[in-house]
């Protein structure tokens, strides 16, 4: 005899989610006329989502899923230290793969409906 818990259907694991997050905000991007450059860029300093470009702009994305509002939203996320790391990775971004490009920092915010939030230049280095 199964139990209820026994047929529940498997959560995905968080990597899982995040990685399809970013596909659908890459996705959205996209249609909005970005186009993708890096996905996933990991240095010592951090790691960047995506790193697009938008005309004249590199754009470095974080991308941030929240199921639930209930303890805050997806961009509330990006908080001051998290900041921090992305500007680290940009800057070893950069050094790796120099540009005349004005640069930019977005954040794309995904709820639980997959409502998504684009934040542009959402701080600034």
């Amino acid at each position: 005899m199964s139990t209820p818990s026994s047929r529940r259907r498997p959560r995905p694991n968080s990597a899982a989610i995040g990685a399809a997050k970013e596909r659908l905000a890459e996705a959205f991007l996209i249609e909005r006329g970005l186009t993708p450059l890096a996905r996933n860029y990991r240095c010592r300093g951090g790691e960047i989502d995506l790193v697009m470009r938008d005309a004249q702009t590199l754009v470095f994305v974080e991308v941030r899923y929240r199921r639930s509002a209930q303890f805050g939203t997806a961009a509330a996320t990006v908080d001051a230290r998290k900041q921090q790391r992305l500007i680290q990775a940009a800057q070893q971004y950069l050094q790796q793969h120099p540009t005349a490009l004005a640069c930019r920092f977005d954040v794309v915010a995904i709820d639980g409906q997959d409502r998504i939030e684009w934040i542009r230049q959402a701080f600034m280095l």
